[in-house]
This record gives structure tokens, C-alpha cells and sequence, in this order.
């Protein structure tokens, strides 16, 4: 499963093509967490977030990312 199985279908995609950026929100709906516990991931460095004039986004790998980070540490204690 790829991280664009993931995106809520709602995002347009423009010419077909995946989101590259995701909104805090979408993200949370990817890790399936809340909102709040999703700032607190961004806050503490463990999820990639980027901001963008005045906007919070997370590049739309990161989710993956951090769940793969996540599972080795598990596999390593």
C-alpha cells in the first residue's frame, strides 16, 4: 500500500496526479490520528511538516515516512 492509497479521495488531483502536499488535516485522515495529536507530531519534529506563507503543510511522503521510522524503532527494542 502506497502512501497515495492513503490520501482521502476528496483532494482534487490535477491531471491525475497525487497531492504533493498535504493539509495537517489530510494527513491526520492518512495516520488515521486526530488533529490535535498530528500538531503534536509536527511539533516535536517526529512528523516533516513545511510552512508555507502563513499555511502548515506535510509533504505528502512524510506520513510513510514517519511510519516507517515508527516501526523500526519497534523492531529494534
Amino acid at each position: 500500500m502506497s502512501i497515495t492509497d492513503l490520501v482521502p479521495t476528496r483532494l482534487p488531483k490535477a491531471d491525475g496526479l497525487a497531492p504533493v502536499l498535504l493539509t495537517v488535516e489530510e494527513a491526520a485522515t492518512c495516520l488515521r490520528i486526530g488533529r490535535t495529536t498530528c500538531f503534536a507530531l509536527i511539533r516535536s519534529g517526529e512528523l516533516e511538516s513545511l510552512l508555507i506563507g502563513g499555511l502548515r503543510r506535510v509533504p505528502a511522503d512524510a506520513p510513510a515516512a514517519f511510519l516507517a521510522r515508527r516501526r523500526a524503532e519497534r523492531q529494534a527494542a
